[in-house]
C-alpha cells in the first residue's frame, strides 16, 4: 500500500466523520422549527416502518411551525403517532385532517444548557473518530514502512499531511460546534 491510497483512506474517513457530525447537529434543536428535526422519525405505514420523508413533506410555514403533509391521507394517524411516540424528540402533534402541525416551544434556559453539553458530547465523539482514523493511517504507514513499500522520507510526509489534515479538520468541526453553539444559546 503506497503513502497516496493511505492518505486517501484517511481523508475519506475525516469526511464521512464532518459528514456524520453535520447530520447530528441538524438533529440538535435551536427553538427554531427545522424538517431535518423529524429526520430519525419512523411510520408504521403500508404493513413496513418507513422513513417519515418517504411517507409525507416536511415544511416550515413559520420559525416556530412544522407542518407535514402525508401523501396518502390514511397515513395521518400513523405518522401523528410516530411522532408522538418519539421521546426523544418530546413534540406533540395535532393533526386537522389533511396535515398534522407541531408547534415547536421555546427552549428555557435549562434545556439550553442541556442541549450545549449534548453538542460538546457530539464534538468530542467527532474527535475520537478522527483520532482513531489518524492511529490507522499511521499505524498503516508504518506497516508500509516495515514492508520498504514506503521510504523514510514518504513516511515522515505522510505523517506530515495527516497532522496537517487532522487540524484543518478539527478547526471545521470546532466552527460547526461554535455556530451551532450560538443558535442554541440565542434566546
Amino acid at each position: 500500500m503506497d503513502s497516496n491510497t493511505i492518505f486517501t483512506q484517511f481523508k475519506k474517513q475525516l469526511t464521512d466523520t464532518k459528514s456524520h457530525f453535520q447530520e447530528e447537529l441538524k438533529k440538535l434543536r435551536t427553538g427554531r422549527a427545522h424538517p431535518g428535526m423529524l429526520d430519525g422519525v419512523v411510520v408504521e405505514a403500508y404493513g413496513t416502518k418507513m422513513p417519515l420523508i418517504q411517507v409525507g413533506s416536511i415544511s416550515t410555514p413559520e420559525p416556530q411551525l412544522l407542518q407535514i403533509t402525508p401523501f396518502d391521507p390514511n397515513n395521518l394517524q400513523a405518522v401523528a403517532a410516530a411522532i408522538r411516540d418519539n421521546k426523544s424528540l418530546g413534540l406533540n402533534p395535532a393533526d386537522d385532517g389533511h396535515v398534522i402541525r407541531i408547534q415547536i416551544p421555546p427552549l428555557n434556559e435549562e434545556r439550553r444548557r442541556e442541549f450545549a453539553k449534548i453538542l460538546g458530547t457530539k464534538v468530542e465523539d467527532s474527535m475520537v473518530r478522527m483520532r482513531n482514523a489518524r492511529h490507522e493511517g499511521l499505524k498503516q504507514a508504518e506497516q508500509a514502512k516495515k514492508d520498504r513499500k514506503i521510504s523514510e522520507n514518504d513516511y515522515d510526509r505522510l505523517e506530515k499531511q495527516i497532522d496537517e489534515a487532522m487540524a484543518k479538520q478539527k478547526s471545521e468541526i470546532d466552527g460547526l460546534a461554535k455556530t451551532k453553539e450560538q443558535e442554541i444559546l440565542t434566546v
